[in-house]
């Protein structure tokens, strides 16, 4: 006798194995039984005839540290199958860090991790993790974030860490990984992230790599210019610190870097990467926008300075520079209540329509928002080729880079894995149903040491999805970033139902997840 018994179903177990039919089982949390099951009872039957039944999908690279507790039921992930998140990306989180740390977070990412009034009373990872627990629909994993250790130790300062201020990171991160999480991320365009050299960073990497952990990167460049340089860093990290290592939404062109990662793959770098399947990133403004000195002591200085009349005489010229003259920049998300109307238009559209220069106006946009602004920039120079050659490479593993914050938020959120899962397997056959279901769960399950995720297997956790392979797709797009994806029928987390036959269920029994 089972609690719930799927019958029928095409089972893609996200081994990469083919697909195979079969009659999947669940007993409590787990898996209980995987094959013909003619003669099994259970409390529920599903009759999954014509879908694909596979495990929950592994978001690996996404900003759902606040709004998941903001929004528990979390439709965005669910409608497309996603049980699980990797959150603390960037070198930017909630955790560790006492109130100042948090305080300074929660307003510097706001415009992609929002700020929502969610109680914010923990300081630990554990704590942290332990507040999704039986209070959301999803899995959450965490990775301990770089900044937030260099900010409790060292604020936000640009200099190099002495060897006490090292010491005392370290032991931050010795910390995070004993209370579960399953690595360390940076974020080396962001503050004070970006402040960390190379040999801090190889410094906190080895507090990871006793417990299997990996270091997860946003790395400080990813233009035809920049990005050998940049791998070349995550390497000597790789290498020095002895630990696996993974680039974060790896923006660059396929051609020149793809034979670079098989050369460091050759040389034994443990190197992998995810991507989202767009020609277009997001982040906050601030970020993008300013040169790194106005940023420099955190959010009330930079702010000070955008106030200053001699500061934005000297950003005349900054702005003047290529980047301000193409309309690569749209507004996504503006806190602000008199700018808020121009989310959606491009920035020098929406300069325009403030009558300001577009200097004049970025100034004026993150003041009046407490530089709670983001963004989503186009990229000049890659193409959809570039995307299918990422996606078809063996190190490759899927990460939406979510944000769920404005009125005219990036698509990726809403649609990345429908579609990788129904659009480029149905429609242009760029991946088998079984590399789809490896790439977006398998894979991830197995190298961030979720060793009871990603599989279809008796005993393993029931985080199971069961999909129309005809109709899975995204529907989100650039105007309408909010369109929630179809096709998916039925979403067990933890055994129990998020949603069935296409509805929304009222359940929350996602969990803060602990590496191993």
């Amino acid at each position: 006798m089972f609690d719930i018994l799927i019958r029928n179903g095409l089972v893609v177990d996200g081994s990469g194995k083919h697909r195979f039919r079969a009659d999947v089982a669940v007993t409590g949390d787990r898996i209980g039984e995987v094959g013909p099951l003619d003669g099994a009872k259970a409390a529920e039957t599903i009759d999954a005839t014509g879908l694909v039944v596979c495990p929950g999908f592994i978001d690996t690279h996404v900003h759902g540290d606040a709004m998941v507790l903001a929004d528990p039921l979390h439709e965005p992930a669910v409608r497309q199958g996603v049980t699980t998140y990797l959150i603390g990306q960037d070198g930017s989180s909630y955790a560790p860090g006492d109130r100042a740390v948090i305080d300074y977070f929660r307003r510097y990412t706001a415009g992609f991790n929002g700020n929502p009034e969610i109680g914010w009373d923990w300081c630990g990872v554990h704590e942290y993790l332990s507040r999704f627990d039986g209070r959301v629909a999803i899995n959450m994993a965490y990775l301990v974030p770089n900044g937030n250790v260099r900010m409790a130790v060292m604020g936000v300062t640009d200099r190099r860490a002495t060897p006490a201020e090292t010491a005392a990171m370290r032991r931050l991160v010795r910390e995070g990984m004993e209370q579960g999480a399953v690595g360390l991320s940076s974020g080396l365009d962001y503050i004070p992230s970006r402040y960390a050299d190379t040999a801090e960073l190889v410094e906190l990497s080895r507090e990871i790599a006793p417990f299997g952990g990996v270091y997860v990167t946003h790395m400080r460049s990813y233009a035809p210019g920049g990005v050998f340089g940049a791998m070349d860093e995550v390497n000597t990290i790789a290498r020095e610190a002895g630990v696996a290592v993974h680039i974060s939404h790896f923006n660059a062109r396929a051609e020149p870097v793809l034979p670079r990662v098989d050369r460091d793959r050759a040389a034994g770098i443990d190197l992998t990467f995810d991507l989202y399947p767009y020609l277009a990133g997001s982040s906050i403004l601030a970020m993008v926008a300013l040169p790194p000195w106005v940023q420099e002591g955190g959010n009330d200085a930079t702010l000070a300075r955008l106030r200053d009349s001699a500061v934005r005489e000297q950003l005349k010229d900054w702005f003047q520079q290529p980047k301000y003259a193409h309309n690569d920049l749209k507004l996504s998300a503006i806190a602000a209540p008199e700018f808020r109307h121009l989310e959606g238009k491009m920035l020098l559209d929406a300069a325009a329509d403030a009558g300001k220069s577009p200097g004049d106006f970025i100034c004026d946009v993150l003041v009046a928002s407490n530089l709670n602004v983001g963004i989503v920039h186009f990229h000049r120079g890659r193409t959809d080729s570039d995307i299918h050659a990422f996606m078809r490479h063996p190190r490759h593993m899927a990460g939406s880079d979510g944000i769920f914050v404005g009125s005219r938020p990036h698509p990726r959120g809403w649609g990345a894995f429908a579609k990788y899962a129904g659009r480029y397997v149905r429609d242009e056959k760029l991946w088998s149903v079984e590399d789809a279901v490896y790439h977006l769960s398998g894979h991830a399950a197995r190298r961030y040491g979720l060793r009871d995720r990603g599989l279809i297997e008796r005993g393993k956790a029931a985080d199971i999805v069961c999909f129309d392979p005809t109709r899975f797709i995204d529907r989100s797009t650039f105007d309408d970033g909010r369109v929630l994806a179809d096709g998916v029928e039925h979403v067990l987390v933890n055994g129990t139902f998020v949603l069935r036959a296409g509805q929304r269920t009222p359940a929350t029994p996602g969990r803060g997840l602990r590496r191993g």
